[in-house]
């Protein structure tokens, strides 16, 4: 048996769209990925998940696509997942694994962890859709333990004015159907003001992916006093 631990300090299940469209949108997430994930983005996730080390904590899990991912040898793995209908997918992924893991009911705005207690914190396309990224980036930096690290694979808002402004225009119907994805969200910018420095930073494109979600950055931040 898995268990679910919820924070009982601020349970949060995402709320855009009806509840029906949260389960249908839960179960068409893995299909529509299905050619972006053979055609590039499953490499992109093994390369970034196999630094991760110590006690990991992964936000915004989702239907678990990450779990194959992870390095055997991690200290513990957290899976963190508010969305009912996303974490009973997960569940149900993790039960089919040999993967050991704690799945927790809490949103990025209120880890409940510890502060400096976390060695890694893993985010794959969910920055996007956190209701208050600075707050979600804050909770990133006080649980971190001073050496550790921010493992991220984001879509992020186009450097191209042209689908910028495509971004722009699309983003509310595009959030209504992504249950709060904002696909012009400057996400990176958001780690560095956060206190984050960012290493390693790779730009790349979402394959078989609408337009306006397609630039991708990947890379690791850990925290520091300058973001050169």
């Amino acid at each position: 048996m898995i268990a679910v631990v919820k924070n009982d300090i601020m349970h949060a299940t995402p709320s855009e769209g009806p509840a029906f469209w949260a389960r249908a949108f839960a179960a068409v997430y893995d299909p529509f990925l299905w050619v972006g994930e053979r055609a590039g983005v499953r490499a992109l996730r093994k390369e970034l998940l196999g630094k991760a080390r110590g006690f990991t904590v992964e936000i915004g899990s989702g239907t678990g696509l990450n779990l194959p991912h992870y390095p055997d040898e991690l200290d513990e793995l957290v899976l963190v997942e508010p969305d009912l209908p996303m974490r009973s997918r997960l569940e149900k992924r993790l039960s089919e694994t040999s993967r050991r893991a704690r799945l927790v009911d809490a949103p990025a705005e209120r880890l409940p962890f510890a502060d400096r207690s976390v060695d890694t914190v893993v985010s794959t396309f969910v920055l996007c859709t956190v209701d208050d990224p600075e707050l979600a980036l804050q909770e990133i930096v006080r649980v971190l333990r001073p050496d550790g690290q921010l493992l991220f694979l984001e879509h992020v808002r186009s450097d191209s004015p042209r689908l910028a402004s495509w971004q722009n225009r699309l983003a509310e119907p595009w959030r209504r159907f992504a249950r709060g994805c904002r696909c012009n969200r400057a996400t990176a910018e958001l780690m560095m003001t956060s206190g984050l420095t960012l290493d390693n930073v790779r730009e790349g494109s979402w394959p078989a992916m609408p337009p306006i979600v397609r630039p991708l950055i990947t890379g690791r931040a850990e925290i520091g006093t300058s973001n050169g």
